[in-house]
């Protein structure tokens, strides 16, 4: 169960061939078209996945944020893991089964991804309602300590030396009960892209039908499949419960897009074991 063979396989099969063209297509259209004559980006606040509590918000974000890129660097990593892992998978099982579970993976990340902004938005909701009632410098530190209120084009630096240097300033105040309001509607604005749940999805079920294949770090450094991943879900997760300043990687939706792997492999091999590998 743990050995494969890639000379039987093709290289470049049908789904990863057009999902590579695709998701090429689509970021050349957001670096170019999508552009605009201004500084927001036409595709992705169509296209992106937004915050159900957005009024950007569409159902079919939940599809089409996956074909979508933030970067180039962002683009060719998911698309290099998306043919090293799911050539082999797409081979095994077919491109009709490849697809149905590279888009179960990727919707579910999208679900769990929604979850956690749900609680993300509510939980900054509660805290700024607190402070625009009570606009102390106690309640803004506990803002400023808990998000990232220098993320994007907001800068706080000035006025956080106005608050705490002059607490009392009706100006400050002001000032300040203004830029809260703005950093709630932008956070609850904020975009999702990428294929990375899908793809995150694909990796955990390569280490689970191979996991004692091996895998080269760096194209030096051998490491079996099952560590590799293991340490790589291990990571996520410590990484998504620090939720670190500055760091916009949505690393739930990567744990989303493992768990609906999970859970699809099981039922197939439970539903249709002769077939699933």
């Amino acid at each position: 169960m743990s050995e494969f063979r890639p000379g039987r396989f093709e290289i470049l099969p049908t789904v990863i061939k057009n999902l590579l063209i695709i998701n090429a297509l689509v970021f050349l259209a957001q670096s170019t078209i999508g552009k605009g004559t201004g500084e927001e980006n036409v595709i992705d606040n169509i296209f992106a996945l937004h915050y159900w509590g957005s009024d950007l918000f569409r159902p079919h974000q939940l599809v089409t944020h996956l074909f979508m890129h933030g970067s180039f660097g962002h683009l060719f990593s998911n698309m290099f893991s998306l043919w090293m892992f799911g050539s082999i998978l797409e081979n095994i099982w077919g491109p009709k089964r490849f697809l149905i579970f590279y888009m179960v993976c990727g919707l579910g990340a999208a679900l769990c991804h929604m979850g956690v902004l749900t609680w993300e938005n509510v939980r900054l909701a509660h805290d700024a309602k607190e402070f625009l009632s009570h606009p102390t410098v106690e309640n803004f530190r506990l803002l400023d300590g808990r998000y990232d209120l220098d993320s994007g084009s907001f800068r706080v630096e000035g006025l956080r030396y106005q608050l705490y240097s002059t607490p009392n300033d009706p100006n400050v105040i002001y000032d300040a009960k203004v830029f809260i309001s703005q950093f709630v509607q932008a956070y609850r604005n904020t975009v999702t892209v990428g294929a990375s749940g899908a793809v995150f999805g694909l990796l955990f079920a390569f280490g689970y039908l191979f996991p004692n294949s091996l895998l080269y770090l760096y194209f030096f450094f051998p490491i079996k499949a099952k560590y590799f991943v293991g340490a790589y879900i291990i990571f996520e997760l410590f990484a998504g419960i620090q939720n670190s300043a500055g760091d916009n990687v949505a690393h739930f939706a990567h744990l989303g897009g493992v768990l609906f792997s999970y859970i699809l492999l099981k039922v197939w091999s439970k539903n249709n074991r002769r077939h699933f590998y």
